[in-house]
């Protein structure tokens, strides 16, 4: 099997896939100004189309192979932002903004997924490391379209539409790994996966893990805009150094981990993040609060590729719906932490946001020895 396709050739088609999500992530933000009223409601949209895409990506992975859904994925993403830059009519938004969502969903379960299998034990948590920095590199690449083509928001929508048509040309035309051996399957099997205390151990760590994400993406500037008195240009140019800090976090991961456990590696890296978030509490100027973003964006960026790597090497059978549950449950964390921000800010409690940052680091640290410890179960799941 391993002869039939190009290794370098599939993990470039998965790099390439999640910058896209990177984008689909990041799409709607200089968007929303331009459009008219009741585009407030699309965010929701696009959170359901995610949720919905990485629902459907693990079973048909695993039964079906990766090349023809990374395809359809991809080319949903791409009818999204067509529709997001060129149609007006609210209903077609939504429609436009749920396809983005379900295909973004798709990309960034199935690249993945992907990339643990077909790498082995010694290689797989490196090259899921630098697939996680290219989540970063398209999400900068949106902000710097955004910010060189100012004034024009679609020019940038078509831009990134263009190089989305060459790569699922690419997709097309590269072979992908053989799906997995029908008998491997059942249903009953994929049900039992619900039953591993390793699995549902290391998707509740990523519970807090994407809770963490989703409130510092979208709550950071205003917090630092009613805590600190920063102007709103100054407070969104602390996502940046977020993402910055996060991409200088994966880049070096692949040779960290021929170094560290993956267990050692999560402690260092979240207690980079813990030490950003004191600084975050305790910034009385623009440049401090720069550092604590990047040194928060840093010591998050570790979690999703080292949990990646654990799960992709253990349940490798059924990895893709293994990947399909662990992001879903992410998924949930992000929607329960937006929640109970967004109404505390909405209370004007803003001062609670830097512990629920803390408070979604020590969770993940008290859930990470526990997880490991259930991966010596040889019992992956129950027939």
């Amino acid at each position: 099997m391993h002869n039939e396709y190009n290794k370098t050739l599939v993990f470039i088609a998965g790099c390439a896939g999640l910058a896209f999500f990177g984008i689909t992530m990041l799409a709607l933000g200089p968007v929303l100004s331009h459009l008219s009223e009741g585009a407030n409601a699309l965010p929701a949209t696009l959170s359901v189309g995610i949720i919905a895409g990485t629902v459907i990506f693990g079973p048909v992975v695993d039964k079906s192979g990766y090349k023809g859904l990374l395809i359809t994925g991809a080319a949903l993403a791409l009818c999204g932002i067509q529709g997001l830059a060129h149609l007006t009519a609210m209903p077609l938004l939504h429609l436009s903004m749920l396809m983005l969502g379900v295909g973004g969903g798709i990309l960034n379960g199935e690249t993945n997924a992907l990339v643990a299998d077909i790498y082995d034990d010694k290689t797989r948590g490196g090259r899921l490391s630098a697939l996680g920095a290219f989540y970063c590199i398209g999400a900068l690449l949106w902000t710097l379209l955004n910010y060189f083509m100012e004034g024009n928001y679609t020019l940038p929508l078509n831009t990134v539409s263009a190089i989305m048509v060459v790569f699922i040309l690419f997709f097309a035309g590269i072979r992908f790994p053989k799906p997995k051996p029908y008998n491997n399957i059942s249903v009953s099997k994929m049900a039992g996966l619900l039953k591993s205390p390793a699995l549902l151990l290391f998707a509740f760590l990523l519970f807090f893990q994407s809770g963490f994400e989703g409130i510092s993406g979208n709550f950071t500037i205003r917090f630092l805009e009613n805590t600190q008195g920063m102007a709103a240009g100054a407070a969104t140019l602390s996502l940046t150094w977020f993402t910055i800090g996060m991409l200088a976090g994966r880049l070096p991961m692949g040779f960290l981990m021929k170094k560290l456990s993956g267990v050692a590696m999560l402690y260092l890296y979240l207690s980079v993040a813990f030490a950003g978030v004191a600084l975050l509490y305790f910034s009385a100027s623009a440049g401090s609060v720069y550092a604590a973003t990047a040194l928060i964006g840093l010591g998050v960026g570790a979690t999703y590729p080292v949990v990646f790597n654990f799960l992709g090497g253990t349940f490798k059978e059924l990895s893709g719906t293994v990947f399909s549950i662990a992001i879903f449950i992410g998924l949930c964390g992000q929607f329960s932490f937006n929640k109970i921000i967004g109404v505390l800010f909405d209370k004007a409690q803003f001062g609670y946001f830097p512990f629920a940052l803390a408070f979604a680091i020590a969770m993940i640290l008290i859930l990470l020895p526990a997880a490991k410890s259930k991966l010596k179960n040889k019992t992956i799941y129950t027939n």
